[in-house]
């Protein structure tokens, strides 16, 4: 299989997300030419605004930061090269459900209440006309619990099967079959040298006081970690597409902060789990991790 024939699906909940878990991958593959398409599920319209001259546009104003987050996702994917993106049903047809047990959940067109059958036909459809080898999105808890997370979960994971069964919905398509689907992830010790790098800079970690990285839930323990794609050369590439999400993110030098203005290490290596398909063989790293995602799928 030449890099020409490989195809990547990224399955995400809000612009920047993507940035945040796989800009340095996306960028490599591309860089590779290998088919990228990035699949957003909502516009993120909740987030909260870092840039006070925008702050009219959040949910509790104008309700206008959905539109502006678009530019922003292109702007960013156009830093990492990435030129399929895709929004599921199309832009605005899922809204951002803000975080567990908020008033957002309850919002008639919440990502968190859509009906499941149609957001995975939505997706189904993508997967049949992309035909991807590899899909990557979230774990069962969405990393971190962000309802719309574990919404894009549920629905790739679920598209991913339907998608393969010819029975299903044959007008979207012939049926497709995706060898390999790998949940993004964060090695506990990657965690632990990101908390000892930001102490030694005298900044705060992503979670205030956290000095451990068995502390912070979205660690993942290293012997579930299956693949480390090194992203290191594209590391500028995530940086410019990280600083084109300025409402959702603030960038300060090799680390960035959310809206809790905590801080984390931008990371050229991301990793991941292999939760379907085949492992392939061990790349270089000394974890015996894979180093392709399309490892072990030929050529």
């Amino acid at each position: 299989m030449t890099s020409s024939d490989r195809r990547l699906l990224l399955v995400h909940a809000h612009p920047d997300d993507e940035t945040i878990n796989n800009g340095a991958t996306m960028a490599k593959y591309v860089a590779e030419g290998v088919g990228v398409t990035l699949l957003t599920c909502t516009l993120g319209e909740e987030g909260e605004v870092l840039v006070p001259e925008l702050a009219q546009l959040a949910a509790d104003q104008a309700d206008q930061l959905g539109g502006y987050r678009i530019w922003e996702l292109r702007s960013a994917m156009e830093a990492l090269g990435v030129r399929d993106v895709r929004f599921l049903g199309g832009p605005g047809r899922f809204r951002d459900s803000g975080m567990m047990g908020t008033p957002a959940n309850e919002h008639p067109r919440a990502f968190w209440n859509a009906d499941l059958d149609e957001a995975v036909a939505h997706a189904v459809d993508v997967v049949r006309e992309v035909r991807p080898q590899v899909v990557v999105t979230y774990d069962e808890n969405g990393g971190y619990g962000h309802p719309d997370h574990i919404q894009a979960h549920r629905v790739a994971m679920r598209a991913v099967e339907a998608a393969a069964d010819p029975a299903y919905r044959p007008d979207l398509g012939q049926a497709w079959s995706v060898a390999k689907v790998y949940w993004c992830c964060v090695p506990r010790s990657v965690l632990q040298q990101g908390i000892d790098a930001l102490a030694a800079v005298g900044a705060d970690s992503f979670f205030e006081g956290a000095v451990s990285a068995d502390e912070i839930p979205f660690g993942v323990p290293d012997d579930q970690v299956t693949a480390a794609v090194d992203g290191r050369a594209f590391v500028d590439r995530k940086d410019a597409a990280m600083r084109a999400h300025p409402t959702q993110i603030q960038v300060d030098g090799p680390f960035f902060a959310l809206s809790n203005n905590l801080g984390m290490e931008v990371l050229g290596t991301e990793y991941y789990r292999l939760v379907r398909g085949e492992r392939g063989p061990a790349g270089n790293g000394p974890q015996g991790w894979e180093d392709d995602l399309f490892a072990g799928l030929g050529g």
